[in-house]
């Protein structure tokens, strides 16, 4: 669920880990997912900066830097964020970048006080039920313009 925590940039020695823009931020996450979807929708919509790209846990790319830092891309629980050459998951993930995007998400930076394990156990609750809550859905199929030019991998 957490990435192994890994020296900055490591991935740059990893023969499976295909270069890409390590100058934005970089989401990896279920190209097949309703609840993944709808949040790449509202990650193109809220970074008025252009400073994050998307990525599928399906793709070359998303498979690479899950592996690297120790995830399963076929886990329910993988969502993975590089910011500044480190990684972050889980709920750790969501509480940096949405208050990076928008001030409406700053109390999300709240996550960051409960314990890890109660992190882990809450966002393992709703990524094991997202299909049965929100569905499915084609991330890279998405009509959105937006959120094509911003996928990577």
């Amino acid at each position: 669920m957490r990435p192994i925590d890994r020296q900055p940039y490591s991935w740059r020695d990893d023969p499976a880990v295909p270069a890409f823009d390590e100058t934005r931020m970089l989401v990896v996450l279920d190209g097949a997912c309703g609840l993944c979807s709808a949040t790449a929708r509202r990650i193109a919509r809220l970074d008025r900066g252009d400073a994050v790209r998307l990525c599928t846990a399906q793709s070359a790319l998303g498979q690479g830097l899950l592996a690297h830092f120790g995830l399963d891309p076929e886990d329910p629980d993988t969502w993975l964020l590089i910011r500044d050459g480190r990684a972050q998951g889980s709920l750790d993930a969501a509480a940096t970048l949405f208050p990076l995007l928008h001030r409406a998400f700053v109390p999300l930076r709240l996550l960051h006080l409960l314990p890890r394990r109660v992190q882990d156990w809450l966002y393992a609750r709703v990524a094991r039920n997202r299909y049965r809550l929100f569905g499915g859905g084609d991330l890279c199929g998405l009509p959105d313009a937006e959120v094509r030019r911003r996928l990577v991998g």
